[in-house]
């Protein structure tokens, strides 16, 4: 691995394989919400969402969670299975068995090894499951997931529009309003050498 690689590896948890591929990411601003008694894991969760474009509400037991769930659905949700008060399992209940909430996806998140856990979520109607600790790959993995089997809906991807450095200012509104989908469709002037 190089050292640009490893710099990479270090800095975002994961390898330059895995950092090439594109994840289906649900619409910009969705309403997303973290339910964790951790506040660790509601900050960092929290803002791997949020540089990703998410709009994040946290929530630190099952109370809250169904409050806020009730109150504004989510476009999803992470709950944790090990809450103070009500369980992961109970909140997961109440929610699948309210109308309000009963369709919006929900991924479980434990650090317990057990495999039990992942039949009950499964069995209880969760749309997927990540161990604890986990990473911005697998946060990504399932979001792409859900969007993939149709749970959550797909961002539209943007139009960028390029532009050479020595471009005179003046020519700049008229470029975009010419700009097309098909890169090369637009003259550009050529850099000075």
């Amino acid at each position: 691995m190089t050292g640009m690689g490893f710099l990479k590896r270090l800095l975002t948890g994961t390898t330059p394989e895995q950092a090439d591929l594109t994840w289906r990411k649900t619409t910009q601003g969705a309403r997303v919400l973290v339910v964790d008694d951790s506040a660790t894991i509601r900050a960092v969760l929290g803002r791997m969402l949020e540089v990703d474009g998410y709009n994040v509400i946290r929530a630190a037991d099952g109370e809250s969670a169904l409050e806020l769930a009730r109150a504004e659905p989510p476009a999803m949700i992470f709950l944790d299975i090990v809450l103070p008060g009500m369980n992961g399992f109970a909140v997961l209940r109440a929610l699948r068995h309210d109308p309000v909430t009963q369709h919006v996806p929900i991924v479980m998140i434990s650090g317990n090894q057990q495999a039990t856990e992942q039949f009950y979520v499964q069995r209880f109607g969760a749309d997927d499951f990540i161990r604890k600790p986990f990473g911005q790959l697998e946060v990504a993995r399932s979001i792409d997931r859900l969007v993939g089997f149709g749970r959550l809906s797909a961002r539209e991807a943007a139009n960028v529009v390029s532009l050479p450095v020595s471009v005179p200012v003046e020519t700049i509104p008229s470029m975009l309003a010419n700009a097309s989908a098909e890169p090369g469709a637009v003259g550009v002037p050529e850099l000075a050498a």
